[in-house]
Protein backbone atom coordinates (compact mmCIF):
# COMPACT_ATOMS: atom_id res chain seq x y z
CA UNK A 1 0.00 0.00 0.00
CA UNK A 2 1.10 3.42 -0.88
CA UNK A 3 -0.89 5.07 1.87
CA UNK A 4 -3.93 4.43 4.47
CA UNK A 5 -7.35 6.27 4.54
CA UNK A 6 -8.67 7.03 8.24
CA UNK A 7 -12.04 8.64 8.44
CA UNK A 8 -11.85 10.12 11.60
CA UNK A 9 -14.52 11.52 14.40
CA UNK A 10 -14.50 13.10 17.50
CA UNK A 11 -12.74 16.29 17.89
CA UNK A 12 -9.13 17.58 17.10
CA UNK A 13 -7.18 15.93 19.91
CA UNK A 14 -8.78 12.74 19.27
CA UNK A 15 -7.83 12.65 15.75
CA UNK A 16 -4.22 13.79 16.99
CA UNK A 17 -3.82 10.90 19.11
CA UNK A 18 -5.05 8.53 16.30
CA UNK A 19 -2.89 9.35 13.67
CA UNK A 20 -0.06 8.99 16.01
CA UNK A 21 -0.91 5.84 17.00
CA UNK A 22 -0.61 4.65 13.24
CA UNK A 23 2.18 6.83 12.52
CA UNK A 24 4.24 4.11 15.10
CA UNK A 25 2.91 1.49 13.74
CA UNK A 26 2.32 2.00 10.04
CA UNK A 27 5.24 3.31 7.81
CA UNK A 28 2.78 4.61 4.84
CA UNK A 29 1.15 8.25 4.25
CA UNK A 30 -1.81 8.85 6.27
CA UNK A 31 -5.33 10.45 4.30
CA UNK A 32 -7.48 11.88 6.70
CA UNK A 33 -11.30 12.81 6.03
CA UNK A 34 -14.21 13.34 7.91
CA UNK A 35 -15.22 14.18 11.07
CA UNK A 36 -13.50 17.43 12.35
CA UNK A 37 -10.82 17.45 9.62
CA UNK A 38 -12.04 19.82 7.07
CA UNK A 39 -8.73 20.99 5.10
CA UNK A 40 -5.88 20.17 4.11
CA UNK A 41 -3.98 22.59 6.04
CA UNK A 42 -5.90 21.35 9.18
CA UNK A 43 -4.61 17.66 8.34
CA UNK A 44 -0.92 18.47 8.17
CA UNK A 45 -1.36 20.07 11.59
CA UNK A 46 -2.69 17.26 13.26
CA UNK A 47 -0.24 15.46 11.89
CA UNK A 48 -1.31 13.34 8.75
CA UNK A 49 0.78 13.62 5.35
CA UNK A 50 -2.96 14.34 3.29
CA UNK A 51 -6.66 15.37 3.56
CA UNK A 52 -9.69 13.87 1.84
CA UNK A 53 -12.66 15.65 1.25
CA UNK A 54 -16.39 14.42 0.25
CA UNK A 55 -17.39 13.78 -3.35
CA UNK A 56 -18.88 17.31 -3.52
CA UNK A 57 -15.46 18.58 -2.53
CA UNK A 58 -13.32 16.86 -4.64
CA UNK A 59 -16.11 17.99 -7.70
CA UNK A 60 -15.40 21.95 -6.28
CA UNK A 61 -11.94 20.98 -6.06
CA UNK A 62 -11.73 19.69 -9.72
CA UNK A 63 -13.83 22.64 -10.33
CA UNK A 64 -11.01 25.29 -9.42
CA UNK A 65 -8.51 23.19 -10.86
CA UNK A 66 -9.93 23.39 -14.33
CA UNK A 67 -10.40 27.04 -14.17
CA UNK A 68 -6.83 27.48 -13.11
CA UNK A 69 -5.68 25.78 -16.33
CA UNK A 70 -8.17 28.17 -18.63
CA UNK A 71 -6.54 30.69 -17.12
CA UNK A 72 -2.82 29.75 -17.63
CA UNK A 73 -4.32 29.38 -21.34
CA UNK A 74 -6.15 32.58 -21.14
CA UNK A 75 -2.73 34.32 -20.29
CA UNK A 76 -0.38 33.38 -23.04
CA UNK A 77 0.92 29.88 -20.97
CA UNK A 78 2.70 27.87 -23.87
CA UNK A 79 2.24 24.42 -21.97
CA UNK A 80 0.76 22.74 -19.04
CA UNK A 81 3.25 20.98 -16.57
CA UNK A 82 1.56 18.64 -14.60
CA UNK A 83 3.35 16.71 -11.38
CA UNK A 84 2.35 13.22 -11.19
CA UNK A 85 3.79 12.46 -6.93
CA UNK A 86 3.12 8.86 -5.72
CA UNK A 87 3.98 9.49 -1.98
CA UNK A 88 6.97 7.50 -2.39
CA UNK A 89 9.07 8.80 -4.60
CA UNK A 90 8.28 12.08 -2.84
CA UNK A 91 6.27 12.70 0.08
CA UNK A 92 3.00 14.11 -1.59
CA UNK A 93 0.64 12.90 -3.68
CA UNK A 94 -1.26 14.37 -6.03
CA UNK A 95 -3.46 12.88 -8.93
CA UNK A 96 -2.86 10.63 -11.84
CA UNK A 97 -4.08 9.77 -15.33
CA UNK A 98 -7.87 10.24 -14.61
CA UNK A 99 -7.56 14.02 -13.47
CA UNK A 100 -5.07 14.81 -16.73
CA UNK A 101 -7.33 12.75 -18.81
CA UNK A 102 -9.96 14.88 -17.68
CA UNK A 103 -8.24 18.11 -17.80
CA UNK A 104 -7.19 17.31 -21.58
CA UNK A 105 -10.90 18.18 -22.34
CA UNK A 106 -10.59 21.60 -20.70
CA UNK A 107 -7.80 22.85 -23.09
CA UNK A 108 -5.62 22.60 -25.84
CA UNK A 109 -1.93 23.27 -24.15
CA UNK A 110 0.67 20.67 -24.39
CA UNK A 111 0.60 18.80 -21.40
CA UNK A 112 4.07 18.12 -19.69
CA UNK A 113 3.48 15.49 -17.71
CA UNK A 114 6.26 15.10 -14.62
CA UNK A 115 6.43 11.43 -13.13
CA UNK A 116 7.88 12.15 -9.25
CA UNK A 117 6.96 7.89 -8.89
CA UNK A 118 8.65 5.25 -8.45
CA UNK A 119 8.97 2.56 -11.05
CA UNK A 120 7.78 5.34 -13.95
CA UNK A 121 7.83 2.65 -16.43
CA UNK A 122 4.87 1.11 -15.27
CA UNK A 123 2.84 4.14 -15.64
CA UNK A 124 3.68 5.38 -19.24
CA UNK A 125 1.07 3.60 -20.71
CA UNK A 126 -1.40 5.63 -19.20
CA UNK A 127 -0.64 8.54 -20.61
CA UNK A 128 -0.89 7.91 -24.23
CA UNK A 129 -3.96 9.26 -25.01
CA UNK A 130 -3.13 12.58 -23.16
CA UNK A 131 0.62 13.65 -22.64
CA UNK A 132 2.92 15.40 -25.21
CA UNK A 133 5.83 15.27 -23.22
CA UNK A 134 6.21 12.42 -20.60
CA UNK A 135 9.46 13.42 -18.17
CA UNK A 136 10.62 10.64 -15.92
CA UNK A 137 13.74 10.91 -13.30
CA UNK A 138 17.21 9.34 -13.95
CA UNK A 139 17.31 8.08 -10.00
CA UNK A 140 14.33 5.64 -10.58
CA UNK A 141 15.13 4.66 -14.27
CA UNK A 142 17.95 2.17 -13.76
CA UNK A 143 16.84 1.34 -17.70
CA UNK A 144 16.41 4.97 -18.56
CA UNK A 145 17.15 4.14 -22.57
CA UNK A 146 14.36 1.65 -22.49
CA UNK A 147 11.98 3.63 -20.66
CA UNK A 148 12.55 6.85 -23.36
CA UNK A 149 12.21 3.74 -26.50
CA UNK A 150 9.10 2.78 -24.89
CA UNK A 151 7.96 6.82 -24.70
CA UNK A 152 8.85 7.26 -28.48
CA UNK A 153 7.30 4.21 -29.21
CA UNK A 154 3.82 6.42 -28.02
CA UNK A 155 4.42 8.64 -30.17
CA UNK A 156 5.70 11.21 -27.03
CA UNK A 157 8.35 13.45 -26.58
CA UNK A 158 10.76 12.03 -23.60
CA UNK A 159 12.31 13.90 -21.18
CA UNK A 160 14.68 12.75 -17.86
CA UNK A 161 14.40 14.55 -14.36
CA UNK A 162 17.46 15.02 -12.22
CA UNK A 163 17.22 15.98 -8.37
CA UNK A 164 19.24 18.49 -7.12
CA UNK A 165 21.38 15.50 -5.78
CA UNK A 166 21.56 13.84 -9.07
CA UNK A 167 25.07 14.73 -11.12
CA UNK A 168 24.87 15.38 -14.95
CA UNK A 169 26.55 12.43 -15.79
CA UNK A 170 23.80 10.23 -14.66
CA UNK A 171 22.10 11.21 -17.89
CA UNK A 172 24.83 11.92 -20.26
CA UNK A 173 24.91 8.82 -22.12
CA UNK A 174 21.40 9.89 -22.96
CA UNK A 175 21.78 13.06 -24.07
CA UNK A 176 21.64 11.98 -27.40
CA UNK A 177 18.03 10.15 -27.13
CA UNK A 178 16.17 12.21 -25.03
CA UNK A 179 14.24 15.29 -26.24
CA UNK A 180 14.37 16.86 -22.89
CA UNK A 181 16.53 17.43 -19.86
CA UNK A 182 14.94 18.79 -16.68
CA UNK A 183 16.99 20.20 -13.73
CA UNK A 184 15.43 20.45 -11.03
CA UNK A 185 16.13 23.50 -9.09
CA UNK A 186 14.18 22.27 -6.00
CA UNK A 187 13.52 19.30 -3.69
CA UNK A 188 10.86 17.43 -5.77
CA UNK A 189 7.72 17.18 -4.19
CA UNK A 190 6.25 20.92 -2.63
CA UNK A 191 5.50 23.99 -4.46
CA UNK A 192 6.95 27.17 -3.16
CA UNK A 193 10.10 26.63 -2.56
CA UNK A 194 12.97 28.87 -3.18
CA UNK A 195 15.00 28.24 -6.16
CA UNK A 196 18.84 26.77 -5.17
CA UNK A 197 21.01 28.81 -7.45
CA UNK A 198 23.69 26.84 -7.61
CA UNK A 199 21.83 24.17 -9.75
CA UNK A 200 21.67 26.62 -12.65
CA UNK A 201 25.62 25.14 -13.11
CA UNK A 202 23.74 21.90 -13.93
CA UNK A 203 22.02 24.08 -16.43
CA UNK A 204 25.16 25.26 -18.10
CA UNK A 205 26.97 22.25 -18.12
CA UNK A 206 24.25 20.13 -19.71
CA UNK A 207 24.10 23.39 -22.45
CA UNK A 208 27.53 22.60 -23.47
CA UNK A 209 27.07 19.19 -23.81
CA UNK A 210 24.18 19.72 -25.82
CA UNK A 211 26.23 21.79 -28.03
CA UNK A 212 29.18 20.57 -28.03
CA UNK A 213 27.39 16.99 -29.24
CA UNK A 214 25.07 18.39 -31.66
CA UNK A 215 21.53 17.49 -29.74
CA UNK A 216 18.43 19.41 -29.88
CA UNK A 217 17.13 18.62 -26.16
CA UNK A 218 14.93 21.22 -24.43
CA UNK A 219 16.37 22.06 -21.07
CA UNK A 220 13.78 22.51 -18.34
CA UNK A 221 14.27 24.24 -14.90
CA UNK A 222 11.77 23.71 -12.44
CA UNK A 223 11.55 24.79 -9.39
CA UNK A 224 11.17 28.59 -7.54
CA UNK A 225 11.44 29.94 -10.81
CA UNK A 226 10.73 33.49 -10.44
CA UNK A 227 10.71 36.73 -12.29
CA UNK A 228 13.81 38.07 -10.46
CA UNK A 229 15.52 34.66 -11.52
CA UNK A 230 13.96 33.59 -14.90
CA UNK A 231 16.53 35.77 -16.96
CA UNK A 232 19.50 34.00 -14.73
CA UNK A 233 17.67 30.60 -16.24
CA UNK A 234 17.78 31.65 -19.32
CA UNK A 235 21.46 32.65 -19.66
CA UNK A 236 22.23 29.58 -18.09
CA UNK A 237 20.89 27.59 -21.20
CA UNK A 238 17.56 26.98 -20.04
CA UNK A 239 15.26 26.51 -23.01
CA UNK A 240 11.73 25.89 -20.88
CA UNK A 241 10.97 27.53 -17.36
CA UNK A 242 8.04 25.84 -14.98
CA UNK A 243 6.31 28.55 -12.57
CA UNK A 244 3.73 27.48 -10.52
CA UNK A 245 3.71 30.05 -7.34
CA UNK A 246 4.82 32.72 -9.93
CA UNK A 247 1.84 32.43 -11.70
CA UNK A 248 -0.55 31.32 -9.17
CA UNK A 249 -0.68 33.35 -6.30
CA UNK A 250 -3.16 35.91 -4.69
CA UNK A 251 -0.65 39.25 -5.83
CA UNK A 252 -1.69 39.30 -9.24
CA UNK A 253 -3.62 37.64 -12.05
CA UNK A 254 -2.14 34.33 -13.99
CA UNK A 255 -2.34 36.56 -17.13
CA UNK A 256 -0.05 39.63 -15.12
CA UNK A 257 2.00 36.99 -13.72
CA UNK A 258 3.14 35.33 -17.34
CA UNK A 259 2.89 38.47 -18.50
CA UNK A 260 5.89 39.85 -15.97
CA UNK A 261 7.82 36.45 -16.53
CA UNK A 262 7.51 37.36 -20.57
CA UNK A 263 8.82 40.89 -19.81
CA UNK A 264 11.94 39.41 -17.38
CA UNK A 265 12.95 37.16 -19.96
CA UNK A 266 12.99 39.26 -22.89
CA UNK A 267 16.79 40.58 -23.00
CA UNK A 268 18.09 37.24 -23.15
Amino acid sequence: AVGLSVTTEGNEEAVRRTVDALRRRIPVPIVVGGGAVRSAEQAHRLGADHWSGSATEARALFGRLADEVRAAEAGGADMLHLDVMDGRFVPNITFGALVVEALRKVTSLPFDIHLMTVEPERLIDQFADTADIINVHIEVSPHINRTVDAIHRLGKKAGVCLNPGTPVAAVEESLPDVDQVMVMTINPGWGGQQMILRQLEKVAQIRRLLDAGGFSAEIEVDGGVKAHNALECVRAGATVLVCGSSVYNAQKSVAENLAELRRAVAGA
